[in-house]
């Protein structure tokens, strides 16, 4: 078990990639602290996963947003497990809107829960990294923060953009003291809040864009974190590891990959030259 010994604080881990991510690194040897807001029985179940699987767990509700919330949610952090090793700040939310419909009050709140919220979670847990010389820290993005949202609005977008920005300077701060910080950009995730939302022929006709033929699911983005606060990620830093099946590489369907692709044999076929 590649984490033994590791304490890890997951934000929004009740469930959803949250809770994915919190249980792989409890599978791989990891303590968790369990962070939620509004679905305390879904953070029960969550702690319950964990303990299972022979870890230590506990949830503490704490709304990230909130500064006085994030030093409570540290305090009892090291209160019980004494040290943290791992920070994976996954708490966040988008909410559809046109730009003229966003109020000042929803930009304010997209922003503090998404951008504002993994400041503070990560200016907790600096100084008690640095003392040790040692930590990770993973924030869950978005491929909006590198291209656009299309399910949600530009003041998700813009947090996620500067979530992306903010990953590359503390990382550039923090690794001559041996903490890497990077970022997982998801593309859209079979999470129950997608499933739960959305029609299925709309997530059939997203499916058939995405060159890699599905969608992908919160395990996927979860193994791509275990990935980032492993010992193998040590040389990484500051980067954002895009996990969407290659939704972003711009092919529209399969269908029109497909014609593309016997369009260019064709013209191979012949002796054609690409140019």
């Amino acid at each position: 078990m590649e984490l033994a010994g590791k304490i890890a604080l997951v934000t929004g881990s009740a469930r959803g990639i949250g809770r994915a991510i919190a249980v792989a690194l409890a599978r791989n040897g990891a303590d968790v602290v369990v962070n939620y807001v509004r679905n305390e029985e879904e953070a029960r179940k969550a702690v319950e996963e964990i303990n299972i699987l022979g870890r230590r767990s506990f949830a503490v509700k704490a709304d990230v947003s909130k500064s006085s919330l994030v030093k409570a949610l540290f305090k009892e952090t090291l209160d019980k497990f004494g040290t943290l090793d791992i920070l994976v700040n996954n708490a966040g939310q988008g909410m559809a809107a046109m730009v003229e419909d966003i109020s000042e009050e929803e930009w304010n709140y997209i922003i503090n829960l998404n951008l504002n919220g993994v400041f503070l979670c990560c200016k907790e847990a600096i100084p008690i990294m640095k003392a040790k010389r040692s930590g990770k820290i993973v924030t869950v993005s978005s491929v909006a923060g590198i291209k656009m949202a299309y399910l949600s609005g530009a003041h998700y977008t813009a947090a996620k953009f500067a979530v992306n920005g903010f990953t590359r300077h503390l990382a550039y701060e923090l690794a001559p003291y041996g903490i890497n910080v990077n970022a997982v950009c998801p593309g859209l995730v079979l999470t129950p809040l997608v499933t739960d939302s959305t029609p299925a022929s709309f997530l059939e006709r997203v499916r058939q864009t995405i060159p890699a033929g599905r969608i992908s699911t919160p395990e996927d983005q979860a193994n791509a974190v275990l990935f980032l606060v492993s010992d193998k990620s040590r040389m990484i830093v500051g980067e954002t590891l895009v996990v969407d099946g290659g939704s972003l590489l711009g092919w529209q369907t399969n269908e029109v990959y497909e014609r593309g692709k016997k369009k260019a044999f064709a013209l191979r076929s012949k002796g054609a030259q690409e140019k």
